[in-house]
């Protein structure tokens, strides 16, 4: 909104025509995130103490856990305000992967608001049955992907040419590429979307550990979506590299441009660059919810927050072409799905062939697991994000490496 407010109005405001750097857009965003955070977060703490919406526990959970029991729950609902409301500000209200990405983001966190009020209306741990879960999550994935793949209006040509495409992490994108059929390639990317989705919100289960990874995987994002879609003008290039006075002369023109991914050898995507705004907003959200959410919590994601981040994050591997990567990048979320995915069909699958059910870990997701053998919550919560610090630089590190 602002961007598309005040940009045009750079010839007679000579500093408003800073608003064209995606990179200035996105430290925008981040701050306004951060600064909407951190002061409404206080306020909208104790309207959800007033209301008495409170995390509900149940009877068989861990000991350390029963004493969280009434902390106000459904902060992400602020999370969400705090994300959406910058990018809209700074980002370039035409780009339609911003609006796909925002729009899942905002439709998954109306299905985890039902889901979070579901609970808090009955005092109990079951709120929206997980069927229905699934599918509203099904279809709202369904209807933005469905518009990047197959609408033509406003999206890009070099979109368009490798939207079936995946990306193999390590590997050159101009010779070691895969062209799946259409059919395919969008069912998979609906899987990434929910899956990650479902990763974050099965990862939120103790103070900090859903949103540490959720900002590191942001700032991965952001900087893969800045690579993505850069470009730099032939113009630039030899006025500030030091380079052959005949080769400057040569490239110094108005129509000649140097694709940064494409000398990377990653997917070229014009659009994507705007993605880069989106991460920063989502980086200066979950900072400001984390200052109130790290041990002891003062308020709980809740559904609202981690389905909706989870979506987010989803579209931003599939938009950026890093879904393969996403499992690197998003490991601690593939193992917390992956966990509880193993653990309910050995338990199924045991009980119908030997009569006995049997689990393969003591509970999931794989941190309650460590839980139930002792671990403290906060030293599981700092490895997680160690972890994730150690798989984002392996994440970027491989962009360079092709």
């Amino acid at each position: 909104m602002l961007y598309e407010l005040l940009y045009p109005l750079r010839h007679h405001i000579g500093g408003l025509n800073v608003l064209r750097y995606v990179p200035f857009r996105a430290v925008a965003a981040t701050l306004t995130a951060m600064l909407m955070s951190f002061l409404m977060s206080p306020w909208f703490i104790r309207e959800l103490q007033k209301k008495q919406i409170g995390q509900v526990v149940r009877e068989d959970e861990a000991a350390h856990h029963q004493v969280k029991r009434g902390t106000p729950t459904m902060g992400g609902a602020l999370v969400l305000l705090c994300l959406l409301v910058p990018t809209v500000l700074w980002a370039d209200p035409k780009s339609v992967f911003v609006w796909s990405t925002a729009a899942v983001t905002a439709g998954y966190g109306v299905i985890g608001y039902l889901d979070d009020f579901l609970k808090i209306r009955h005092k109990s741990s079951e709120g929206l049955p997980a069927r229905y879960k699934l599918v509203g999550q099904f279809l709202v994935g369904g209807a933005a992907l469905g518009y990047v793949f197959l609408g033509h209006k406003g999206l890009p040509q070099d979109w368009l040419a490798i939207r079936h495409h995946l990306a193999v992490p390590f590997l050159a994108f101009s010779k070691h590429t895969f062209a799946l059929p259409a059919g395919v390639y969008f069912a998979f990317a609906l899987i990434v979307v929910v899956g990650m989705s479902n990763g974050v919100n099965l990862t939120d289960g103790a103070d900090g550990l859903a949103i540490g990874p959720v900002i590191i995987n942001a700032v991965t994002y952001l900087v893969i979506a800045y690579l993505t879609g850069t470009v730099v003008s032939g113009m630039v290039l030899a006025k500030h590299l030091n380079i052959a006075p005949e080769i400057a002369k040569a490239i110094a023109r108005p129509d000649v441009y140097f694709s940064v991914a494409r000398y990377l050898d990653i997917p070229s995507i014009s659009a994507a660059s705007e993605l880069t705004i989106y991460c920063g907003a989502m980086v200066g959200a979950g900072i400001g919810f984390l200052w109130f959410n790290a041990f002891p919590a003062s308020v709980f994601m809740g559904d609202v927050g981690a389905l909706a981040l989870g979506g987010g994050i989803g579209m931003l591997a599939v938009l950026t072409k890093s879904e393969l990567l996403s499992l690197i990048l998003g490991g601690i979320f593939v193992v917390e799905a992956g966990s509880s995915f193993v653990q309910t069909m050995w338990f199924k699958a045991t009980r119908r062939f030997t009569g006995t059910p049997r689990r393969l870990f003591l509970r999931a997701p794989f941190h309650h697991h460590l839980e139930a053998k002792g671990w403290p919550e906060t030293k599981i919560v700092v490895r997680f994000w160690i972890i994730t610090i150690l798989l984002a630089l392996v994440s970027v590190a491989q962009l360079k490496v092709r």
